[in-house]
Order: structure tokens, then sequence, then C-alpha cells
């Protein structure tokens, strides 16, 4: 039984689990927002904001039982698709967010990080996310990735792209190409495979997120809705995953 240990709450998780194996990277797709509110008949941007609310109790409780990296899908390249009006949500929602938690977070020695590419996004959002980045940069406790304009196809192009480049000027032979060089032109270069993957609202897919990353993660799938989504399910989804035996195509 962990105690959560953030000021603004007093709540235990009842979950049993071993916490010497708990995964050390845990990324989550986080979807659903949209189906919660059109099944309480209310606007899609009420899905949204009760969305962010749900980080709260997920990031504390993995920050308490000793998860070292999340990574949340919070905006991909395919998500400019949607109306113009939700896009902008979106974003006044992370501006909003970042500049309400990023001060508990960083007492709370959480660092903040950002794979994709922002630069498409307006000035405003990405000012306000390298504050939080700089902000939290020296933090040693967990790992906060947000998947900003984030597309698993893309990343995996750009890798090639710059390995392509470096080949050509001779900073790279073609005999050095192997999985771990790859992996150092990808966005998460500093960081370890997620060992889990949940995702929300009862879809059973991955949806472009961490392509390469994930090639041996264990899946979680939920009907839950994000906004649903708690500390005590993100233990329930721990505790399955400890109950897997992880082979890595041994016996």
């Amino acid at each position: 039984m962990f105690k959560n240990l953030w000021n603004n709450s007093n709540k235990e998780i009842s979950y049993n689990i071993n916490k010497d194996c708990v995964p050390n990277h845990i990324a989550i797709i986080m979807d659903g927002n949209g189906r919660w509110a059109t099944e309480r008949t209310l606007p899609r941007s009420a899905g949204h904001r009760a969305g962010v609310e749900a980080l709260r109790d997920v990031i504390k409780t993995a920050s308490n039982i000793g998860v070292k990296y999340l990574t949340l899908y919070a905006f991909s390249t395919e998500n400019w698709k949607r109306p113009e009006s939700e896009v902008s949500l979106l974003m006044k929602l992370l501006i909003e967010y970042l500049r309400k938690e990023v001060k508990e977070l960083h007492k709370n020695n959480v660092r903040i990080n950002v794979i994709g590419d922002i630069k498409q996004f307006q000035d405003e959002v990405i000012e306000e996310v390298n504050k939080a980045i700089n902000k939290t940069k020296n933090n040693t406790g967990l790992c906060v990735s947000i998947a900003l304009n984030y597309g698993g196809r893309l990343e995996i192009v750009n890798a090639i792209k710059h390995i392509a480049e470096n080949s050509k000027n001779g900073a790279i032979e073609i005999e050095d190409i192997n999985e771990s060089l790859v992996s150092s032109f990808l966005y998460t270069k500093n960081i370890p495979d997620p060992e889990l993957l949940i995702r929300t609202s009862g879809e059973i897919r991955i949806s472009n997120f961490l392509l390469w990353q994930c090639a041996y993660s264990e899946f979680w799938f939920t009907d839950i809705y994000w906004p649903d989504f708690t500390g005590e399910h993100l233990i329930k989804a721990i505790s399955d995953y400890q109950n897997r035996s992880r082979r890595f195509g041994g016996i």
C-alpha cells in the first residue's frame, strides 16, 4: 500500500503491487475525452477540461510509486485535422495546465519534457512549454514527457533523414547503423523504451504512438474514458503487468 505524499491529498492506494518491479517507463494514450462529454450531453470542451484534471492523480501516483518516466500522448500530428476551435481549446488548456501545475510539479521534483515538433504551435504555447522545461530541468524525480505534435512515423522518417545526412558527410558509416544508433536520433534518445503502454476509452490500437519504442512494450487497454482514469487504475494496470511473463523472444 502506498500513501500519496503530495500535500493536497491524503488518498491511499489499496492495490497490491511489488514496488521493486514497477515499470521504469509507462506511456499513456489519453483517449476518450470527447465521448465522455457526449455521454453526459456536454460539449467536447468539457471532456478535454476533465481530461486535464485527471492528469493530477495519475502523475502523483506514478511519482509516489517510483515510476521514472511517464509519457503522455497529448496532441498528435493527426490532431490538426480536428476543427480549429477544438485545436485552439487544446492549446489553451495546455497553457493553463502548465501555468497552474508547474510550480507544484517542480516542488515535488518532477521534470517536464516534450517530445514532438512544437515549432508549428503559436509563440505563446512554445514559450510556456519552454518555461516549464527550463524550470524543472534539474529535477531528478519523475520525468513527464508530453507528446505534442507527435507522430511515430514522422519521428522515424526524420531520424532516417538525419542519419542519411550524417552518412553523406562522412560522420556515420553504413556499418555503424544499428538499433542503438537509430534510437539516438529519435525524440526519446535519452529515455528508455516503455515497458508498459496504456490506452483508455476501449480503442485497441496505438495510433502512431512510439512505434519504434513500443517494440517490446506490454499493452494494457481499458474501456474507461480518460477523464475517469485515476491513480488506482494506473496501479491496476501495473499489477496486471507484473503478472505477465516477458520473454523478449526467448523461452
